[in-house]
């Protein structure tokens, strides 16, 4: 078997000019393989594609509540953000029920992802801070997890730190792949990142959002984190972003989280799964993971790819479909600088499956 197997064409007038290339895993919270391309097993980085579950310990121990912490804020601890004021502000809440600031933060800094709000600190001057690091909520999540614990700050990305070997443990479980056999990096923002392979990430997803063979106080934080990110999806990266607009268009149904270097997750909650997948899929969570093989570095291929996922799987409707297709396809036109039409891109793949 190829780890990667074609998904999407680009073409110039009447031929193909390129070709990506992906593997991915659909998997039922059961752990039954539903669907793949590709390699299912493929192992690799899930990057931001884990920050749900790098905030699920700090919940399942009750220190979100604790703290009293809204859904809005919830999400954003899960989030890839555009670094608007309203995810700074989001932010800074968190923090201030900790009693810290964003000096605390080790993410680094880096323009704020949102076009209009990196434009805005252009014209007055102002240097972009770690606060609008797409990652600062995720950040801001583990200091508070430390804080509540009474461990030290300093040092709360260290993986020998108790709360990061909490993070690694709960991964570990909820996409049921051994500790001693998930690969270890770090992260652009300096956390601890894991490699796992396609089939496991999916599994977890399908768990987070079908909890209900878990035990009370993980299946409690599962049911936490998906409502927040459902019921506030422009924190989780920002208007006109993919995941937000797939969790927007989704209206209930499902959660999205991307990860750098082409890496896309969905989790699907029960129930929803349509023909010609309903007759061999019991009405289970599911989970999907996504890598491109090329790391996406447009970020246009794996939207185009996960949205034609979610129509062959029968997610999706039609008019679903529809307020998709001009922002994400599957199928988009491509112009030149002139706005002249000069080629298409579209997917070439059709789901495997048992």
């Amino acid at each position: 078997m190829q780890p990667y197997a074609p998904v999407l064409e680009r073409t110039r007038g009447t031929r193909a000019e390129s070709l990506h290339y992906a593997a991915a895993a659909l998997v039922d919270s059961s752990g039954k393989l539903l669907a793949w391309i590709g390699n299912p097993r493929q192992d690799t980085f899930l990057r931001s594609s884990a920050k749900p579950f790098q905030a699920m310990p700090f919940i399942e121990q009750g220190y979100a509540r604790d703290l009293g912490l809204l859904p809005r804020q919830i999400s954003q601890i899960c989030a890839s953000h555009g670094g608007t004021d309203m995810h700074a502000e989001a932010v800074r809440g968190i923090q201030e029920k900790i009693d810290i600031d964003e000096s605390f933060l080790q993410c680094g800094s880096h323009p704020p992802l949102d076009k209009e709000t990196n434009e805005t600190l252009i014209r007055r001057g102002e240097k972009p801070t770690s606060i609008r690091h797409n990652c600062s909520g995720k950040h801001t999540g583990m200091l508070a997890f430390a804080k509540m614990r009474g461990l030290p700050l300093d040092n709360y990305l260290d993986p020998e730190h108790p709360i990061q070997k909490d993070i690694l443990t709960t991964f570990s479980e909820m996409c049921k792949f051994s500790i001693d056999k998930i690969g270890t990096g770090t992260d652009g923002c300096s956390a601890p990142n894991f490699s796992i392979p396609l089939y496991n990430t999916a599994l977890g997803f399908a768990r987070l959002c079908d909890p209900q063979k878990l035990p009370e106080k993980r299946a409690d934080a599962c049911k936490t984190i998906t409502s927040a990110m459902m019921a506030h999806p422009e924190m989780v990266s920002g208007f006109g972003r993919f995941d937000t607009r797939l969790m927007q268009i989704g209206r209930g149904k499902l959660v999205a989280k991307t990860g750098a270097e082409g890496y896309q997750a969905v989790g699907i909650l029960p129930g929803l799964t349509e023909a010609p997948f309903r007759a061999q899929a019991s009405p289970k969570g599911v989970g999907i993971a996504l890598k491109i093989s090329d790391g996406d570095p447009k970020e246009a291929v794996r939207a185009a790819v996960m949205i034609e996922i979610l129509r062959q799987f029968g997610i999706l409707n039609k008019d679903e479909l529809a307020e998709l297709a001009d922002e994400f396809g599957p199928v988009t036109e491509i112009f030149n600088w002139r706005k002249i039409k000069v080629g298409e891109a579209h997917p070439v793949f059709e789901l495997e499956r048992v």
